[in-house]
């Protein structure tokens, strides 16, 4: 049995930041939009999103009101120009956590943070 990773959920409170983070400032193509849930297309994966309600009434779960400060994953944007799209970012009010950073490997990474608080690393490809 093959198992792949078919999409990702955050679960956010304004729709309207997140469509303006998401779909404006870092350029993803809405995919779906279904009352409370989007869906944007990132490649083989889908990056989906549904208001913290909507993901109560939907799948039953608890999930918390409000911004979450337990990082404990991030997403990943590949990009040929982490510096362009940072500073694009950074004009926008968007936080930067980190600014553009050589790593040993080879990799230029920087990491923002998205109207929900969610870590989001701006990075080139891996060599």
């Amino acid at each position: 049995m093959e198992v792949k990773l078919g999409y990702v959920i955050l679960y956010v409170d304004s729709l309207e930041k997140t469509k303006q983070f998401y779909g404006e400032l870092l350029g993803l193509k809405l995919r779906n939009e279904f009352g409370s849930y989007i869906e944007y297309e990132t490649g083989s994966t889908i990056l989906s999103m549904n208001t913290r309600a909507g993901g109560r009434e939907v799948t039953e779960l608890p999930i918390p009101d409000g911004i979450q400060r337990s990082h404990t994953f991030e997403l990943g944007f590949v990009t040929e120009d982490v510096e362009r799209l940072v500073d694009r970012l950074r004009h926008a009010g968007v936080p930067v956590l980190l600014e553009p950073t050589e790593k040993p490997w080879g990799q230029k990474v920087a990491y923002v943070e998205d109207p929900d608080g969610h870590y989001i690393e701006i990075c080139t490809p891996i060599p």
